[in-house]
């Protein structure tokens, strides 16, 4: 699939595998994917599935983290946390919060099969082992799969890890790690001091 990445995501990176600091940011990560997420849905069901979401992303952060200790990049890692989102808004038939096509759910799964059959996920239980805690339910609008919409999906993107740079150019695989990388970048973590935390 297409992603962005620059400063922040390496940023976030950093503040995720630190102790205490990474808790906060998981915290202020998953505030963030609920609002984007949030507003891509439907109005009429924003509400009923924040919560859902919610304790979906927190577990997907999990997710990244044992993805990075398995050797992915951060675009890989990051990736597979938005593939598993993908499975469970294809599973609910949140077509429109998609963000690559339907016909390709099989595609995204297969790229990363090994790891994903490890943590016994699958696109029909895309937490696997990651599900450390209960996700409540949200309605499912299951209609939408037979002629679905998704406005914010990207086709074509199913075969690697494609990577928009801040410039808009587009490559394979990712940026090379920054040195030095400052967690205070990282979104909602401007006042965190990491020599103090």
């Amino acid at each position: 699939m297409k992603i962005r990445q620059n400063l922040r995501h390496f940023a976030t990176k950093k503040a995720l595998t630190m102790p205490v600091i990474g808790d906060i940011a998981t915290e202020k990560m998953v505030e963030l994917h609920v609002r984007v997420f949030g507003e891509r849905a439907d109005p009429e069901h924003r509400t009923e599935r924040e919560a859902h979401m919610a304790a979906f992303f927190e577990c997907t952060f999990d997710t990244y983290l044992a993805a990075l200790d398995d050797g992915f990049s951060e675009a890989e890692a990051r990736e597979i946390t938005h593939i598993q989102a993908n499975f469970d808004f294809y599973n609910h038939g949140w077509t429109e919060m998609m963000e690559f096509p339907v016909d390709e759910v099989e595609d995204h799964y297969e790229r990363y099969e090994t790891f994903f059959e490890r943590y016994d996920i699958d696109i029909a239980n895309p937490l696997g082992e990651f599900q450390s805690i209960e996700i409540p339910d949200a309605p499912a609008t299951m209609e939408k799969l037979d002629d679905p919409e998704h406005p914010h999906a990207e086709g074509g993107f199913a075969d690697d890890v494609y990577v928009e740079d801040e410039t808009g150019d587009v490559g394979v695989g990712g940026a090379d790690e920054p040195e030095d990388v400052d967690v205070s970048a990282a979104p909602g973590l401007q006042d965190v001091d990491e020599e103090t935390a």
